[in-house]
């Protein structure tokens, strides 16, 4: 245990203070700024390490919550993050970006506000690379055999670096011109800076991985040949298939999915010129869906100097507390203020957009929407509720339907389900000796820690297949366990 008396006597939750909205919505710098160390030690002390810490159950990877919170408390930095890389490879990545279900499975949770969990791990990761804890672990020997990894963000990298230190040759390949997949240019620069990503790129070259950017698997390299130089492959390719919108005026220019608006603000943000970037400066904004992608794009058009601002979503608002039917331990859905929802903005619950309007040149003028209740048949509008917002860019942010069917899947012949996502094994290997499926290409769209877990399981089960047994730390199997967020 830490502190003995921990939340009986720091009872109160705190966080680090988010930078003023007035000077950070004018660069592109994390939005946080830095907690003293004596506040963050007095949170990591709450954590009293329940007999039953189900917090555990709230986090796919298994991570050793309340050990690496005791010895934040004790200020052992380094014990800390030898515990919390001994089941995360990225504690920087899921840190900053993870919606943190462990922290809604937390025991103090039940009556008193969980202990800040998140950022207790960012702030051991952050303190390790400050102190030069974060070497390359470089295997002692190399096995002989090749890996390929399609598709480098955090399933690939994690796969990818779990192989490499059981000593196989491992090379992964990124159709983008830098590693890194959506941690890289999906994901805005106020939430991650992209020198957090290069970093960890930066020790996983030094091990010995070898990556291949720039490079399409599918069109440049097929799926066969791949086969060919490789002893075996793993499809990291995540769910890029973005959900559209079937309605009058999709068609027209101003009507962008969000992974058409957000990588090139990334490339901007980061000094790139980009040819051809529609922003949203000076436009009133519409953003159709209401999760982390719909904030991004907020945060993103605000930084532009949108004109105006408007989040829309089918759900009705959720409440601020835990509705009785999404008891304690689960992942409740409730209403979250992200730091782009400080920025500005409006958020519209209960509605459905029933046509895109246009004007003489074809470009989007408006968006007319309408109220929604549920009914037997689902969502159903609501009479005399109909209405007109202005718009000159409208963003889709509805979320992905699986990983692209043609290219590199088509070709290597695996198999999908009806979701389209590819089917595989407890050993996530597919249905294709050798090739292997970790991530939203074979989950579906889920977070960043399952993506980091199923890389690692994937890694075991390649490891498995090439060696006949693994080398490596079995984890827990994410498959095996009860979906909770």
């Amino acid at each position: 245990m830490a502190d003995p008396t921990g939340f009986l006597t720091t009872r109160e939750r705190e966080l680090p203070a988010r930078r003023p909205v007035d000077v950070r919505i004018k660069d592109w710098k994390e939005v946080y700024e830095e907690q003293q160390a004596g506040q963050l030690q007095r949170q990591a002390g709450r954590c009293m390490d329940c007999g039953i810490p189900f917090c555990h159950s709230g986090c796919p990877l298994g991570n050793l919550i309340p050990e690496w919170n005791d010895l934040a408390w004790r200020g052992d930095w380094h014990d800390a993050i030898e515990r919390l890389h001994a089941t995360n490879n990225f504690p920087e990545f899921t840190g900053r970006l993870c919606p943190a279900p462990c922290e809604t499975a937390c025991v103090l949770g039940i009556n008193q506000p969980a202990v800040t969990i998140k950022q207790i791990e960012v702030t051991t990761i952050e303190e390790a690379f400050g102190r030069g804890d974060v070497p390359p672990q470089i295997p002692d020997r190399l096995t002989g055999k090749t890996v390929a990894v399609v598709g480098s963000g955090p399933a690939g990298l994690a796969a990818a670096q779990q192989l490499t230190r059981a000593g196989h040759t491992v090379a992964v390949y990124e159709r983008a011109d830098k590693p890194g997949g959506l941690l890289r240019y999906g994901i805005p620069e106020f939430k991650m800076e992209k020198r957090i990503v290069d970093r960890r790129i930066q020790q996983m070259k030094a091990e010995g991985t070898r990556f291949r950017s720039g490079v399409d698997i599918g069109t440049e390299i097929t799926g066969q040949q791949l086969r060919d130089r490789y002893d075996a492959v793993v499809l990291a390719v995540g769910s890029t298939v973005p959900r559209d919108l079937p309605v009058p005026g999709r068609e027209l220019d101003g009507v962008l999915q969000a992974m058409d608006f957000l990588p090139p603000a990334n490339r901007v943000a980061l000094g790139e010129e980009v040819e051809g970037q529609v922003t949203a400066e000076g436009k009133d904004v519409i953003i159709i869906g209401g999760g982390d992608t719909g904030a991004d794009c907020l945060g993103t058009s605000i930084r532009q100097g949108a004109k105006s601002i408007t989040s829309l979503e089918i759900m009705p608002q959720p409440t601020p507390d835990r509705p009785e039917s999404q008891p304690w331990p689960t992942y409740p859905m409730l209403f979250r203020v992200a730091s782009a929802h400080e920025e500005g903005g409006d958020r519209v619950y209960a509605v459905s957009t029933t046509e895109i309007i246009g004007d003489e040149d074809g470009k989007v003028s408006g968006l007319r929407l309408t109220e929604v209740a549920r009914g037997e048949s689902g969502f159903e509008p609501v009479e005399g509720t109909e209405r007109v917002l202005p718009a000159q860019l409208v963003l889709l942010a509805m979320g992905f339907l699986g990983p692209e069917p043609a290219g590199v899947v088509a070709q290597l012949g695996v198999e999908t389900d009806e979701r389209s996502n590819v089917v595989r094994g407890s050993d996530y290997q597919t249905g294709v000796p050798g090739v292997f499926v970790a991530g939203d290409a074979g989950r579906g769209q889920s977070l960043i820690v399952w993506a980091i877990a199923e890389g690692r399981a994937a890694a075991h089960g390649v490891d498995s297949y090439l060696m006949g047994s693994s080398q490596l730390p079995r984890p827990i199997n994410p498959t095996d366990r009860p979906l909770i967020a």
